[in-house]
């Protein structure tokens, strides 16, 4: 049973590549028209708007400087839904070290700004990590929320 999953979410990860320009490994990156801060600005308020809770921005540029290092910005913006995470937290405590979920938003080399965050097939990876189940109609629900908010923010 467990090869058929692994193998489920292998071709799952193959095929959502194919139809996502940018997604790598689990991973979409998406460009955003703002810069760094309104991206962050927007893609919190559109979270919000879908009932996600807004639990910190990590900063790494701002932390790099304070040790005196210098990299383009690159903040990670960690948010979640406690009523949904919270009985998963409970019953398998281990979760929580994959959760909540998070965006990076960042800057490249020559100064565009992107979005990237983990698709729900590398969630599911992670799901079978801890032994949660996944509940393929909440999978959809979070790919459309996330879709969604990442357009409003790049937009």
């Amino acid at each position: 049973m467990r090869c058929l999953r692994v193998f489920a979410v292998a071709v799952l990860m193959l095929f959502s590549t194919a139809i996502s320009a940018s997604a790598i490994e689990g991973l979409v990156t998406k460009p955003s028209a703002n810069s760094v801060d309104a991206t962050l600005d927007r893609l919190e308020a559109a979270l919000k708007e879908r009932g996600f809770v807004i639990f910190t921005r990590l900063d790494h540029a701002a932390a790099a400087q304070a040790v005196g290092l210098k990299m383009p910005r690159s903040t990670v913006l960690v948010f979640g839904n406690p009523r949904l995470g919270t009985p998963n937290f409970i019953q398998h405590p281990t979760y929580a070290i994959d959760l909540p979920l998070k965006a990076l938003v960042w800057e490249d080399a020559n100064g565009k700004v992107w979005v990237s965050y983990n698709t729900s097939e590398w969630t599911t990876v992670i799901n079978g990590r801890h032994g949660v189940p996944t509940n393929p109609e909440r999978v959809a629900q979070g790919d459309t929320a996330l879709d969604a908010a990442t357009d409003a923010a790049t937009k």
